[in-house]
């Protein structure tokens, strides 16, 4: 058995029986530093730093596969157009205060089949403090790919329309400092830009890692594997240079 498949066997026991929290002991024991670690053990995530931020209604982990099924009315969204403050949504993330890297996972939602099932990567910091991408389920024929930058406690909402026949996605979320960009790509080789956006709270340690959530009377079972932390691979600006 290798070291990465220990820790996936190992480190989500705790989360496979009722997806709980971490223990007292666990939630305060030394920060460590998930991106430093994985960088120094070729991109490979050890899982067993991910935590909870809030737990779904259930959850399986199975070797590097990780699947969690949402429960009905779970959401991210603060005020903006809609003026409901949602924050309820089910994200387990790891820690880090590395200031350039890239965090890549697959995401496979074939069970979504309600109006905005979404599942994806997130970059949660509090309340009102968020960045996330993912596919939300609309209609028979369409979906929305699309993405949230909450900052302040007001979201915005940048998306495109693409086919309902669409069942999995690749992402790569990339920090630079207190700046992001987040990528999809349909075969995890060739990705393409979503946005980039800057996040206020983003000064020091952050936390990342991926969410699923059915905002209205649904429940499904979003698949994540093929996790992996990079080097940056959203490189510096190469054109005009910052303003003095």
């Amino acid at each position: 058995m290798t070291k990465i498949t220990k820790s996936i066997c190992l480190g989500f026991c705790l989360l496979a029986v009722a997806c709980g929290n971490p223990s007292q002991k666990e939630s305060e024991a030394e920060f460590t530093d998930s991106v430093a670690d994985a960088l120094a053990n070729g991109g490979q995530i050890d899982l067993e730093q991910m935590r909870w931020t809030r737990e779904p209604a259930a959850c399986e982990i199975k070797n590097d596969v990780i699947s969690i099924t949402t429960a009905p009315h779970t959401d991210l969204w603060q005020r903006t157009y809609y003026h409901f403050r949602n924050d309820n949504a089910p994200v387990l993330q790891m820690q880090t205060a590395e200031k350039f890297f890239s965090f890549v996972v697959k995401t496979d939602f074939t069970q979504s089949h309600q109006r905005f099932d979404q599942c994806g990567i997130v970059v949660y910091l509090d309340s009102e403090n968020w960045l996330k991408g993912s596919v939300e389920f609309e209609n028979e024929e369409f979906q929305h790919l699309g993405s949230v930058a909450t900052n302040n406690g007001y979201s915005d909402w940048a998306t495109t329309a693409i086919s309902a026949d669409v069942k999995t996605m690749w992402y790569r979320l990339s920090r630079r400092e207190d700046d992001f960009c987040i990528e999809c790509s349909a075969d995890g080789i060739n990705f393409s830009q979503m946005r980039v956006c800057h996040m206020y709270a983003a000064t020091g340690e952050i936390s990342f890692g991926i969410y699923a959530c059915s905002p209205e009377e649904s429940s499904f079972t979003a698949v994540f594997t093929d996790m992996k932390i990079t080097e940056c691979a959203w490189k510096a600006h190469d054109g005009q240079q910052p303003d003095e």
